[in-house]
């Protein structure tokens, strides 16, 4: 297993939390995510096939700019 974190710049509501998580978890080898909004963090532990392309573009798809 992997972690990523990222700090994230747009989680301003529970709709956005919501979007981002499903969006995170419709990608093959995601295990878990956390988000906490308050902070703008959001953590994902994965394994393969999940790449940290695709965490980050699935991110940035739901409007979010991730900061680091």
């Amino acid at each position: 297993m992997q972690r990523e974190h990222y700090l994230v710049k747009g989680l301003a509501n529970e709709n956005m939390k919501t979007q981002v998580r499903n969006a995170l978890e419709d990608l093959d080898g995601v295990n878990k995510v956390c988000i906490d909004a308050a902070r703008g963090s959001i953590e994902v532990i994965y394994k393969n096939p999940a790449t940290t392309d695709e965490i980050r573009n699935a991110i940035e798809r739901t409007g979010n700019i991730i900061e680091s």
